[in-house]
């Protein structure tokens, strides 16, 4: 099993920054690649970025393109999410999640662990 955590969640002004973090324990060497998704009140869980863990290959929503940077720490098994210029839009509960493919997915059913989630308000 694989246990995630996130942290760095709060409350932050338009325009303003927070950096997310996800650690993670456990059976994690057969993890291939690191997610963010968000869910907002009402709306679906949506994804945001992803790296894989041997090359640090990203990918990212077209909704936080050179905003949000995602990177990882392999010593430390943590992967952060730093945000930039948030918008209130971006207000969410953020949850971190593991894949066990180098293929890098992007909808929630892929993933197989998952985090219990940080809450990010951005008021305007």
């Amino acid at each position: 099993q694989v246990q995630l955590v996130e942290s760095g969640g709060g409350l932050v002004q338009a325009g303003g920054s927070l950096r997310l973090s996800c650690a993670a324990s456990g059976r994690t060497f057969g993890i291939a690649v690191m997610g963010w998704f968000r869910q907002a009140p009402g709306k679906e869980r949506e994804f945001v970025a992803a790296i894989t863990l041997s090359l640090g290959r990203t990918t990212y929503a077209d909704s936080v393109k050179g905003r949000f940077t995602i990177s990882k720490d392999n010593a430390k098994n943590t992967v952060y999410l730093q945000m930039n210029s948030l918008k209130p839009d971006d207000t969410a509960v953020y949850y971190c999640a593991a894949h066990l493919s180098i293929l890098i997915p992007v909808t929630p059913q892929e993933y197989n662990y998952w985090g219990q989630g940080t809450q990010v308000t951005v008021s305007s």
